[in-house]
């Protein structure tokens, strides 16, 4: 799915996780924009990462709840995602995700929580 949908990461720091994903004929709906499911995707795939970042060994991340608020539409260009930790822990983590469009605006805004599996 990431790649099908040309969704890069492009920064990995400290605290955050960073990719793009482009607004195109894969990720608009039929209106034009983009669509809210590909939204989604892109900020479950940057939590599912920067779970998997965190664990150690055999471990494996799956996600088990994601919701998003739709502020903003986005018609062309690409939208960047920002995903920060709000829970890190050994069983569950909780990973909120920033979506921007090209002028820096706040699009979606999402919430994903994961279980780590041994």
């Amino acid at each position: 799915m990431v790649s099908h949908i040309g969704i890069e990461f492009t920064r990995i720091g400290d605290d955050y996780l960073e990719a793009t994903m482009p607004v195109d004929n894969r990720t608009t709906q039929p209106f034009g924009l983009l669509h809210g499911g590909a939204s989604v995707v892109l900020a479950e795939s940057m939590g599912s990462m920067a779970g998997y970042l965190c664990t150690e060994g055999e471990q494996k991340v799956v996600g088990v709840e994601i919701n998003a608020n739709h502020l903003r539409a986005v018609f062309e260009g690409q939208v960047r995602g920002v995903c920060r930790a709000l829970h890190a822990g050994r069983r569950n983590q909780v990973w909120q995700i920033e979506i921007f469009d090209a002028r820096d605006k706040l699009c979606c805004i999402s919430r994903l929580t994961t279980a780590v599996i041994e």
